[in-house]
């Protein structure tokens, strides 16, 4: 399981190779294969060129491709994404948020991607719950909950929408 933090939760003394490759080195994979995934894993996310910057040194963008590369590396198979783009810009949040279903879509992963925002979770889910206070009212694609709400508040929460109150 790869958790990625809203904060990116990046080492701060280490570079961006030593943060990517932490995962393969504390699970004792030989120096090759951590290597390879290491560069592989910079590469998918268009971050190779800056392997040895420190997390100072590069944007809110970067630094959350960074914390999702070091996710991957491990090798695992679920993502837990907590707000991973709440803390972006907006131009930089639409472009990571398309570049981030496209990885989970190409390494065939589950990801679990917790945000706030309704146009977000539209366009990269393939499948929606809808939480209050702690309960799921309604699960589905974005579709399904945007044309067929099965609660005021899915509704409201999904769509623009105009109620009418009628006696």
């Amino acid at each position: 399981i790869g958790f990625v933090f809203q904060t990116y939760a990046l080492f701060p003394h280490m570079d961006v190779w030593d943060n990517v490759t932490y995962g393969p080195k504390v699970r004792a994979w030989h120096k090759e294969r951590s290597e390879r995934i290491g560069r592989e894993m910079l590469e998918m996310v268009r971050l190779y060129e800056r392997a040895d910057a420190f997390p100072n040194e590069l944007s809110g963008g970067m630094m959350q491709r960074v914390a999702l590369s070091r996710a991957l590396a491990t090798g695992s198979r679920l993502l837990l994404l907590d707000e991973p783009l709440g803390a972006l810009d907006a131009k930089i949040r639409l472009e990571l948020r398309n570049e981030l279903r496209r990885l989970v879509k190409d390494l065939e992963l589950t990801a679990i991607h917790v945000t706030h925002d309704q146009g977000e979770a539209m366009a990269i889910s393939d499948r929606i719950a809808v939480m209050r206070k702690g309960k799921i009212l309604q699960i589905g694609s974005p579709q399904e909950l945007y044309m067929n709400p099965q609660h005021l508040f899915v509704a409201n929460f999904i769509g623009e929408s105009n109620f009418l109150e009628g006696h």
